[in-house]
């Protein structure tokens, strides 16, 4: 059985920011959040935690191996870095979106997004070490076959980058309703869900309704781990021994 744990960051008080005392300029809010998701990539990262970036100002990790102490000096660090600051819901669950839904339920309390008094939040629990296993971690890493192939060399760049989105947001859409998944675009044209314990009947269901639904094909790699990048490195791969044999499914 996995357990996952998972760490909601929502920037505190980002929409009156941006506006204040005067709209920013656009360029400047763009490259604020990328460097911002950079260096929590980073921070957490090096944790042997992963971070998506979702909608920037809300960003999910997983932190499995992450204490609450690990996540204060996370705060600390992008306090030191940013004029702005995060807080962050943390929970744990037997499926990611149940985790998710904790995390979330744990800064709403805690009140508004757009709350001037509510900054750096540091609320939820961890999982105790004497609980942890080597399997508490699943990841999945989707990718299209033959993109390149098929789209990145024969068509304009727009139009691949609508068939990748239309794949992510198909899967997305169903990894989160049939079978309680997170999932996530990380860039080219690759996907990367945090799943409950998927056996590969249930991947191959997951395969075959994106095909059948907006006619992209996918392959996946699966691993498990102690922690995310465990889980992750593991998952990629499997992915590699999909490209090698052709297969479709593969676990490490």
């Amino acid at each position: 059985m996995t357990n996952a744990q998972i760490t909601l960051v929502q920037i505190d008080n980002y929409g009156p920011w941006t506006v204040t005392p005067e709209p920013r300029r656009e360029v400047d809010l763009q490259t604020l959040q990328s460097r911002l998701y950079a260096d929590l990539s980073q921070l957490i990262g090096n944790r042997q935690g992963s971070v998506f970036f979702t909608r920037f100002d809300n960003m999910v990790a997983v932190t499995n191996g992450l204490s609450m102490d690990d996540h204060a000096l996370v705060q600390e660090s992008i306090s030191n870095r940013y004029p702005v600051t995060v807080s962050l819901g943390v929970a744990t669950g037997t499926s990611p979106v149940e985790a998710l839904a904790d995390a979330t339920e744990q800064l709403q309390a805690a009140g508004s997004a757009q709350d001037k008094a509510r900054r750096e939040i540091l609320r939820g629990r961890t999982i105790d070490e004497e609980f942890r296993t080597d399997d508490d971690i699943q990841i999945a890493h989707f990718d299209v076959n033959d993109m390149t192939g098929n789209f990145t060399d024969e068509v304009n760049a727009f139009d691949s980058f609508i068939h990748i989105e239309q794949g992510y947001a198909e899967l997305m859409k169903y990894m989160r309703k049939a079978y309680d998944s997170l999932s996530f675009f990380v860039g080219g044209d690759n996907v990367i869900a945090v799943c409950p314990e998927l056996d590969e009947s249930e991947y191959e269901d997951a395969i075959r309704h994106v095909e059948e639904t907006v006619e992209v094909e996918l392959k996946v790699g699966v691993g498990n781990g102690r922690v995310p990048q465990t889980a992750g490195m593991a998952a990629k791969h499997a992915l590699e021994t999909c490209r090698a044999d052709g297969s479709r499914i593969e676990f490490e």
